[in-house]
């Protein structure tokens, strides 16, 4: 197995980063097997979708509507409806696995690996790449 952390900087505001291109340079010399995305934190998520036809927009707009960014939530440390965030992991799951054939990630023509970010107080993300040759 062989491993590599990332650093993203999201920014101040809820963001669907594409890890694609990142996923790619580091599979660049490997064979078949799987890949792992995995990121450590309690208010971030990964998902496969398609980015740049609005499909991204539309996530965070999907989930500022079933978790909305208000006053309801027990967890109450950082901004305003921070709890929120923490309850986003639920939906969204820290981690993706991808089948890799020939060093290329297997995705549909449309299909992007991207960290979903709503935690506007913490801007910068660890992301774990794992590659389990087959």
């Amino acid at each position: 197995m062989r491993s590599e952390t990332i650093e993203v900087r999201t920014g101040g505001r809820a963001e669907v980063h594409d890890l694609t291109t990142e996923c790619d340079r580091f599979l660049h010399d490997e064979g078949d097997g799987l890949l792992s995305v995995f990121v450590p934190h309690a208010t971030a998520g990964l998902a496969i979708l398609e980015t740049g036809a609005g499909s991204d927009d539309d996530l965070l707009a999907a989930l500022d509507d079933l978790l909305p960014r208000d006053d309801r939530w027990r967890h109450r440390h950082g901004s305003a409806g921070h709890g929120r965030d923490h309850v986003l992991p639920a939906l969204v799951a820290p981690s993706v696995t991808v089948p890799v054939i020939g060093g290329r990630a297997q995705l549909g023509t449309w299909q992007s690996i991207c960290l979903v970010d709503t935690n506007v107080d913490n801007a910068v993300r660890q992301v774990r790449l794992s590659f389990l040759a087959g």
